[in-house]
């Protein structure tokens, strides 16, 4: 049926969403932009962290991907300003011989949004992870 008013799962909070007033400027104050130096940095330290002796597998590689992306997208939140989105591509695939290539495109203002990317990998599996930050008003 239907879930009751009033009742939530066991162990289960709801998701608060922050709301935030509107200054009506039309960018970042300075020095409170996207550092993707600072941002490449944390995403290094957390891929080498998170993934360091992993071993890839076919079937648990959707999951980890998923959580690899919460994971990176939380601790980017810590060091990114107010007031940007972020966007997070994790990329995961089984280490061979093979060759790739990753690519992507945005439409954004370069004065405000910018992007870090980071790259792990070991003798099982590589990761390719973007973080795009978009100065949201």
């Amino acid at each position: 049926g239907l879930p009751q008013q009033g009742r939530s799962g066991a162990g289960v909070s709801p998701i608060l969403k922050t709301r935030l007033e509107n200054t009506y400027r039309m960018g970042p104050d300075e020095g409170c932009k996207f550092n993707a130096g600072r941002v490449q940095r944390v995403l290094e330290g957390a891929l080498a962290s998170a993934l360091g002796t992993t071993v890839y597998s076919p079937q648990g590689s959707a999951l980890l991907a998923q959580s690899l992306a919460e994971l990176l997208q939380n601790q980017v939140k810590e060091v990114v300003p107010p007031r940007y989105k972020l966007v997070c591509h994790v990329l995961l695939g089984q280490q061979g011989q093979q060759s790739l290539l990753v690519a992507s495109r945005a439409l954004w203002d370069p004065e405000s949004d910018s992007f870090a990317s980071a790259t792990f990998s070991n003798v099982s599996l590589f990761a390719v992870v973007t973080v795009h930050g978009v100065y949201f008003e």
